[in-house]
């Protein structure tokens, strides 16, 4: 059974959030929050209530909906903890997941029917303690975290794997690299790993309940010592990201909410609110190959994956258009959330709606420290060097 995820009960507690959340016009986003924050009493209706841009139907839409314009429905039983997402180079309209405790292998799968088209087993590594992340660079290659310590600090290091995209989509075995990994300031947890689309360099955001780490890896990975990531940011809660195709921009995704951050020579610039639907339990995020939209995934078996167009892109209304979300979070520093996020909802559907969330947000935090307290039993082995 794996260390770091909830009881069932937590993403059933929080889809039933959701679907109680009353219809209402869109609350702006907050900047990214720990859980602990959620539940406090004013921050937890900024920070709660802006997991999402939309309305409470339009979350529900985003979990049931069938339609292509809202996502797809991962159809394969073999994917039940899907914790990556990202999407293809090599082959438009796919993308590429996987589970987070498994053998070392990843799917590919088509992003009009959320049918599996080939499922690529890695050779050449050893099995995966905790798979978190997925990033396709410019080099052709994808790119897999093994990077998961839901103990925060019990693995000394943690590893990448890096393979050729296949020419064709079939299930086969191929050769793929291992990078040990080690972070300068000691071990933690991470769940997002991107690889930017211009420099093809690594980096790793690590995920805290009081705020978490960016890391930039070396230029150039390398398979024959340990690669030694140091800390360039602060940023959140943060459980998935993804650059823009162009490199411009880095989304970080949390559990109730996402940010936007400008990307510079490097590093993080300001940062505003991005729409992100609810969903049960909030893992992944990638953006389309052509940048309009993000697609946001959660875990379970055939759990959905939701569509959200990026604003200003021509995929979606600009803030200020008639229905079109209303209100910004703010800009402050690199990485610090600054910012006042409005919300536009009435005041009784949106506080009701808040109280639900920010009630999730409680349980979750709850049943996170409960588990932390059982030790270090179980994990998977390590991989060979």
């Amino acid at each position: 059974m794996p260390l770091h995820r909830p009881p069932v009960a937590v993403p059933a507690v929080l889809a039933a959030v959701a679907l109680l959340a009353p219809a209402g016009p869109a609350v702006a986003a907050a900047p990214a929050a720990s859980p602990a924050a959620a539940v406090s009493a004013v921050s937890a209706a900024s920070a709660v209530s802006g997991a999402s841009a939309v309305s409470g139907a339009s979350a529900v839409s985003a979990v049931s909906a069938a339609s292509e314009d809202d996502g797809f429905t991962l159809t394969d039983p073999r994917i039940t903890e899907s914790s990556g997402l990202a999407a293809s180079r090599a082959h438009p309209g796919v993308y590429w997941t996987h589970n987070d405790q498994d053998e070392p292998r990843v799917f590919a799968v088509d992003g009009r029917t959320g049918e599996t088209v080939a499922t690529v087993t890695l050779r050449g590594v050893g099995k995966p303690r905790d798979m978190e992340a997925i990033s396709v660079g410019p080099d052709g290659y994808v790119y897999v975290g093994d990077i998961g310590d839901n103990l925060d600090g019990s693995w000394s290091h943690v590893w990448i794997y890096r393979f050729r995209e296949p020419e064709r989509l079939r299930d086969t075995t191929v050769d793929a690299t291992q990078y040990t990994v080690r972070y300068e300031d000691g071990p933690r947890d991470a769940e997002a790993l991107m690889v930017h689309p211009r420099t093809g360099r690594a980096y790793i955001a690590s995920k805290n309940e009081e705020g978490g780490g960016l890391y930039e890896g070396p230029a150039t990975l390398s398979a024959k010592g340990v690669n030694v990531f140091r800390r360039v940011g602060e940023v959140p809660w943060v459980t998935d990201g993804a650059f823009s195709p162009d490199g411009t921009r880095l989304v970080l995704r949390g559990y109730f909410s996402a940010r936007g951050y400008a990307w510079k020579d490097g590093r993080l610039g300001a940062d505003e609110r991005v729409r992100a639907p609810i969903l049960g339990q909030s893992e992944s995020v990638t953006y389309t190959v052509d940048g309009t939209a993000l697609l946001f995934g959660t875990e379970g078996a055939r759990s959905r994956v939701a569509r959200v167009p990026v604003e200003g892109t021509g995929a979606a209304p600009s803030p200020d258009a008639p229905g079109g979300p209303s209100g910004t979070g703010g800009t402050g520093a690199a990485g610090t959330g600054g910012g006042q996020a409005q919300g536009d909802g009435a005041p009784g559907g949106s506080a009701y709606t808040v109280g639900l969330l920010a009630l999730g947000a409680a349980l979750l935090l709850g049943l996170r420290r409960l588990r932390g307290r059982g030790g270090k039993g179980g994990g998977g082995g390590a991989p060979g060097a």
